[in-house]
């Protein structure tokens, strides 16, 4: 290809020369007879001659290397080599764009879009952008585009990240050349690739966005004065970001589509000036003014602009975490955090008294000052405005009752409340007069509340609950301590256990509150500097809230049993063993080790509230639209979250985990009663048990040694779960609960290399002989599990039927290793090999006949083996198995294959490479030519239907003839294209 590449250069040159030459023959041919020079116009045609000769010969050598070389290898078997022709053709079309950039070159890349590999699909791509990227060759590549536009489009959703983002930009050049290439469907299958998880794909996209709805900007005369506010032109741009984000029904997104355009986009997003007008200043004469709905988004895509400008790092889920600023970057960033203090410190009073009754848009803005420098505050005299914000963010505190607003407002004091800059003192009295006026509150209000019984107001359970909502806000960010609120919750809770009728709110809220009384305690008694009695008080204190939550676990009221059991979790968790490592020995006193009727209650709670039926929760809690649904199923989650973390750092018994897993044979059993055996398992309802089985395998952590025999026995259970109800339809039939290895097989990579061997032995019992063998879809569970146990596992114990990869590797035999009982596995265990099978070898398995034991596994039919590399096992198959094998044929049709109950006789002493490693699709020679002893094919007669190269005809040449197929005619293309379009998988042509 490189050569190829070479020779077209020297062709274009040899074009350039003989244009050159033409130009200077028909100039002195022109002149008068008198001036004209014979001499020179000999040398002329001379020299057009031999350029014409020279061209002729390159002519047939690109011909020749075009049709014996690219024309074969453009579908070579090997990915390599088709980028390498594809990457080369892209260079010939753009170098010399005269002869090859034409339908009967394109439609070979056209084709190459819809290969397997990514690799190749990349290469396409950006052999195409160079193309694009020069607006004079638009015209040339109409029809192409019009053929294979959908396969653009539909390769922006592609598997491989990197071939989304080439496809994303070739369509950002196709906009350029044209706004009516694209359609409106085609540019909405972008647009929402905004919001995509994968970074670069959602920069691609948000430019490709920006190009298309932005592009179209008048430009500002230079001589007039520009425009500020929302007079400026950026006005309409912003208005416009609103409406597509509104118009994406995704409003808690607003950061991902503002870092999807901030590389193209961040004069515009930054133009913070024009964001404040719009919100505050009248609408001019004409212009419609923002709805309710408008504003609120636009105060969140303002809020997620400050928050990029500051922070300069993506949001949550498109990084890795903070990257390293270069000295241009940090110099950008603090200039913008410099120009929105001085902005947003003149604008959020007003804007905070404006909205001060609309929750969703007073939390945005609250969340402002947090990326405020503030010693502009100071160097800018800005004080006054301080006080405007204090008094403004006091008001808001004594309007709402709102978690999210209360809570913004707790954060905004203490981003305010920072003892490094010159405002601290002021801030830290505003907020000390605010707290003294909510505890005094909340003291007398709960005394009045307690005095009257069991009937209380229902005025003044508002009170309470309002006023403790704003206490416990303030003191997940702040130190109350000074105001000894353990002692009024205590009694607030305490006399909700005797009484019984305490409002739920109310509860939930104390729990909270008390929960962070103890946190702050243990925060000030960590740091070293406390007295011995504050030690004493904080076990005391612990240890009788801990009892509050357990009594409250009985509770009636399915709210607060929920807080209870997340708060014991979390202390459970804090206050464990755990406490004193890293150097902290002196907190021994407070560890705290539950009992067992505690453990008994957290295990039941999850057994009663996270393992129920879904329409059961449903019913119970009155949620029938889909967001409900979805919000109480992460509510579970999160309450079996927090209880695999106690088994997990061994707060409470590890065999709890058996309990929590057989749940998960029970929701299986209720599936397959509820679908039947033959269920499909890619539906819903079985992929999401298998999504629970993953997730809950990943509790275990990575230390294999510790949960090593609570593992071992969920596989054993498993095992003996999955063969206990044998097929009414006979032996030949899968088990019933056969599906449940899938799940199962989640849990093997938690296995030691060493009881990897052990289970898989165990596994052999409950198997016969014949179930090794079979290969349909229903046995697909047996496979995959056998699959996972064999990865990564020891080769004492196990062969693997020898195979051939799809790149002709060779039969390897490795000597078997002697199996001893006696080999030690880990220092300090014991072997689970010695426990297991030593038991009494008499044990009755449901479906098991006593047969050897088979430990291969196989994926797929064991690829023919040439005569040299066949072998002979030490089983072997019963006549009326044995089928005669055909020999090798290299050039034979390629056969969908059919499911057999047979395979090759197996040999135990020999191992191959392992069909398991082995998951490439096999290359069938007659459709794809392999590149191993085909040389000599292309020394053969190039007999082949494709065109000639023909270069562009000099103006003193006649036009030739061209031999080129018709670029869409089936008919035209199958000879040379059917075989490859068939290899590739894809019936392109048949669409």
């Amino acid at each position: 290809m490189k050569l190829m590449t070479a020779l077209v250069n020297v062709a274009l040159n040899l074009s350039i020369n003989m244009d050159n030459t033409q130009r200077q023959y028909e100039a002195e041919r022109n002149k008068m007879i008198g001036k004209r020079a014979n001499d020179r116009l000999e040398l002329l045609l001379q020299k057009r001659k031999e350029l014409q000769e020279n061209q002729d010969e390159i002519e047939n050598m690109m011909n020749a290397i075009f049709k014996g070389v690219f024309v074969h290898r453009y579908r070579d078997a090997i990915a390599e080599i088709r980028a390498i022709c594809i990457e080369e053709i892209g260079v010939w079309m753009k170098m010399y764009s005269d002869a090859f950039l034409n339908d009967s070159y394109l439609k070979y890349v056209g084709w190459t879009l819809h290969d397997k590999q990514g690799e190749v699909r990349l290469k396409c791509l950006t052999a195409l952008q160079g193309l694009y990227y020069n607006r004079e060759l638009n015209a040339k590549l109409e029809l192409f585009t019009s053929r294979f536009k959908d396969r653009i489009v539909s390769m922006t959703l592609d598997k491989e990240y990197d071939v989304a983002v080439q496809a994303i930009k070739l369509l950002t050049l196709v906009l350029h050349s044209s706004d009516e290439v694209l359609t409106a469907e085609d540019c909405e299958s972008v647009y929402h690739l905004v919001y995509s998880a994968h970074r670069p794909v959602a920069v691609a996209a948000g430019e490709f966005l920006f190009k298309k709805l932005f592009s179209h900007r008048d430009i500002e005369d230079d001589s007039m004065p520009k425009r500020r506010g929302r007079q400026s032109l950026n006005a309409n741009l912003i208005k416009t970001t609103v409406f597509f984000f509104l118009e994406s029904e995704l409003h808690e997104h607003a950061a991902y589509l503002v870092d999807s355009m901030w590389d193209c986009a961040s004069e515009l997003l930054k133009d913070w000036e024009c964001m404040i007008s719009l919100l505050l200043d009248e609408p001019l004469p004409g212009e419609e003014a923002l709805t309710d709905r408008q504003e609120t988004a636009l105060i969140e895509i303002m809020l997620c602009t400050i928050r990029q400008a500051a922070e300069c790092h993506p949001p949550v889920g498109r990084g890795t975490g903070k990257r390293v600023l270069t000295a241009k970057e940090k110099k950008t960033q603090l200039d913008d955090r410099t120009r929105m203090t001085e902005l947003f410190a003149v604008a959020l009073p007003p804007l905070l008294a404006k909205y001060s009754v609309d929750a969703e848009k007073v939390t945005n803005l609250l969340q402002l000052p947090q990326f405020f420098d503030l010693e502009i505050y100071t160097t800018g005299r800005l004080e006054k405005h301080l006080e405007s914000l204090l008094r403004q963010i006091r008001e808001i505190v004594e309007k709402h009752t709102d978690t999210d607003v209360l809570e913004a407002c707790s954060k905004t004091y203490h981003a305010l409340c920072s003892e490094e800059f010159t405002i601290f003192n002021r801030v830290d009295i505003a907020r000390s007069q605010l707290l003294d006026e909510l505890v005094d509150k909340f003291n007398r209000l709960l005394e009045d509340f307690l005095q009257e019984g069991e009937d209380p107001d229902e005025d003044d359970a508002y009170q309470v609950l309002s006023t403790l909502k704003r206490i416990t806000a303030f003191h997940n960010a702040h130190d109350l301590s000074k105001w000894d609120l353990f002692t009024s919750n205590y009694k607030l809770l305490n006399t909700g256990i005797e009484n019984g009728d305490m409002p739920e709110q109310i509860v939930i809220h104390a729990l909270q509150c008390t929960h962070y009384v103890i946190l702050w305690h243990l925060a000030k008694v960590s740091e070293g500097s406390c007295k011995k009695e504050d030690m004493v008080t904080l076990r005391k204190q612990m240890r009788a809230f801990c009892l509050m939550c357990q009594r409250y676990l009985a509770s009636v009221n399915t709210a607060v049993k929920e807080q209870a059991f997340t708060i014991l979790c979390d202390l459970l968790m804090i206050f464990s063993h755990q406490i004193i490592s890293g150097g902290r020995e002196i907190l021994e006193p407070l560890v705290y080790t539950p009992e067992a009727s505690l453990q008994s209650e957290l295990l039941s709670f999850i057994l009663d509230h996270v393992f129920i039926d879904q329409d059961e929760d449903n019913n119970s809690t009155g949620l029938d639209d889909e967001a409900g649904k979805i919000e109480a199923l992460h509510k579970r989650r999160n309450l079996l979250a927090a209880y695999c973390k106690l088994i997990i750092y061994n707060v409470v018994e590890m065999n709890t985990g058996a309990d929590i897993f057989k749940q998960y044979m029970r929701l299986f059993n209720e599936m397959l009663s509820d679908l039947g055996p033959g269920f499909d398992r890619s539906s819903s309802a079985f992929c999401g048990i298998k999504e629970l089985a993953r997730r809950f395998s990943l509790t275990f952590g990575l230390d294999q040694l510790k949960t090593r025999e609570a593992i071992a026995m969920l596989h054993k259970d498993g095992i003996e779960f999955a063969f206990k109800e044998p097929n009414p339809q006979g032996e030949g039939y899968p088990p019933l609960n056969l599906a449940f290895l899938d799940i199962l097989s989640e849990f093997s990579s938690k296995l030691m290399r060493q009881d990897k061997r052990t289970v898989h032995m165990y596994l052999e019992r409950f198997m016969t002989f014949q179930m090794a063998l079979q290969r349909e879809d229903c046995w697909l569970p047996l496979i995959s599990y056998r699959n996972s146990l064999q990865a990564g596992g020891d080769d004492d114990t196990m062969s693997v039927v020898s195979g051939i990869s799809s790149r002709g590797s060779t039969i390897r035999n490795k000597k078997p290793k002697p199996v001893t009982g006696k080999r030690k596995l880990s220092e300090g265990t014991t072997s689970l090999t010695i426990v297991w099978l030593n038991r009494d070898q008499s044990m009755q398995t449901p479906v098991m006949m006593p047969s050897p034991h088979l430990t291969s596994t196989v994926m797929r039919d064991t690829k023919r083996l040439r005569p040299e590399d066949s072998y002979m096992g030490v089983y072997t198959m019963p006549p009326e198995q044995q089928q005669p094998q055909p020999p090798p044929q290299h050039h034979a049709p390629p056969q969908t294959p059919q499911p057999h109950h047979h395979q090759t006789p197996l040999d135990y002493n020999r191992r191959g490479s392992g069909l398991m490693e082995d998951d490439e699709e096999p290359i069938v020679e007659d459709v794809m030519m392999s590149s191993e002893g085909r040389i000599e094919d292309l020394n053969e007669g190039m007999d082949f239907d494709t065109m000639d190269i023909d270069l562009p005809a000099s103006k003193n040449r006649r036009e030739r003839s061209e031999l080129k197929p018709d670029f869409f005619d089936p008919a035209s293309i199958m000879d040379e294209s059917v075989r490859t379009t068939h290899f590739l998988g894809y019936d392109a042509f048949q669409r």
